[in-house]
């Protein structure tokens, strides 16, 4: 197992499978075999750890990711690796100058910001790659489609953008009823007929699900998130192809604290837990600090040599407790600690939490925070 860093570690680790990714990234280009795939390492790819991904994207040959915002584009411009970025979220004008700097494609939908950017191309001498946002009924940002022709035409006029790309987002493509998903894929798709095609200009709307349950969705390129990593974008997907998807992270902790205790021994902050009997208590180095929330207190459980032990007490920053009474004599400082994975017959999923906190997968993961070692695996 390679770590990603060479200093000092948490023993907290997530292990990173990348053939997993490598697997997922392949099924989802073969529901959009036409389209450029665009791989979305927002939010610390997700929690996997946004380098590590970069690196490993970048050797399959991809040369364009999308990120959130600009402080994620100068994260990855320092890696070295030479992947353009497309930015996700609309900048600020104060963001001009260094978008420019950077080499970004920012997505925007305002004057301001395509007059900003224009005017900081061309005191740098170059000319800036643009994605035109479009709301089509997600209803966050973007023109509206019927305003978009005129804006486009705006951006083409300025001698610093060149318009690359026209985007729109999904807003329930993952449900199982698709009315408004078909809605909007019916309002992009005029709008793509409005402006007709250009030399250099791609259209691009698909998300994960967008790529799994809308095949008419993916034109020229294609944003993938949290599929890549293994990871269904929502229980209703139909696809069949979300039924492969290999979860790309695993996430463990090892025992540091070994102790038996007697019945109604309080335990954790509040002592809302008391052994109802003699109990061997371990504790692990993982919390809410690393991302595993406090509300999973006392309904979660973690695999030890294969067998599910009860988290107990409450979770607090930095540790957690289980009762591994049933390992007695088996368990050792040291032994593994599952959080998310699989050992023996006994797995447990970024879903399971989520259905336990009444969340979605993407936050469990997301919510790994980047004090928590990421690993390779080998």
């Amino acid at each position: 197992m390679e770590s990603v860093s060479g200093h000092a570690q948490r023993l907290t680790t997530v292990t990173l499978h990348l053939a997993h990714m490598t697997a997922n990234l392949r099924l989802l280009q073969a529901q959009a075999p036409g389209a450029a795939l665009w791989p979305v390492i927002k939010a610390n790819a997700y929690g996997h750890g946004a380098l590590p991904v970069a690196r490993h994207l970048a050797g399959l040959g991809y040369r364009k990711v999308c990120v959130a915002d600009v402080s994620e584009a100068a994260a990855l411009a320092e890696s070295g690796l030479g992947l353009a970025t497309v930015i996700l979220s609309p900048p600020l004008p104060e963001h001009a100058a260094a978008l420019v700097t950077l080499g970004c494609e920012p997505v925007i939908c305002t004057e301001d910001m395509a007059n900003a950017l224009n005017a900081a191309a061309d005191k740098a001498g170059r000319r800036v790659p643009v994605h035109i946002a479009v709301d089509t009924g997600m209803g966050r940002v973007g023109m509206r489609p019927a305003d978009t022709p005129a804006f486009f035409a705006a951006c083409e006029a300025l001698p610093g953008l060149a318009v690359v790309g026209i985007m729109s987002h999904f807003a329930s493509a993952d449900e199982a009823d698709k009315t408004v998903a078909e809605a909007q894929l019916g309002r992009f798709q005029a709008l793509t007929a409005a402006i007709g095609r250009r030399p250099g200009l791609q259209y691009h709307m698909a998300n994960s699900a967008g790529m799994l349950e809308l095949p008419g969705a993916a034109f020229d390129a294609v944003r993938p998130g949290i599929a890549m990593y293994g990871l269904p974008p929502s229980a209703d997907i139909a696809n069949p192809a979300a039924a492969a998807l290999r979860p790309a992270l695993e996430w463990t902790t090892p025992i540091v604290y070994l102790k038996e205790v007697p019945a109604g021994t309080g335990l954790s902050y509040g002592h809302d837990y008391h052994t109802p009997a003699p109990a061997l208590i371990a504790t692990v180095p993982v919390g809410y600090g690393d991302g595993l929330h406090r509300n999973l207190s006392g309904r979660m459980e973690m695999i030890v040599q294969g067998v599910r032990c009860p988290q107990v007490g409450r979770i607090t920053m930095d540790l957690s407790l289980l009762d591994v009474t049933a390992l007695r004599g088996l368990v050792h400082l040291g032994d593994e600690a599952v959080i998310i994975g699989q050992r023996g017959g006994a797995a447990q999923c970024a879903d399971d939490l989520a259905a336990t906190l009444g969340t979605i997968n993407y936050e469990i993961v997301t919510a790994i925070t980047q004090r928590v070692t990421r690993r390779i695996a080998t």
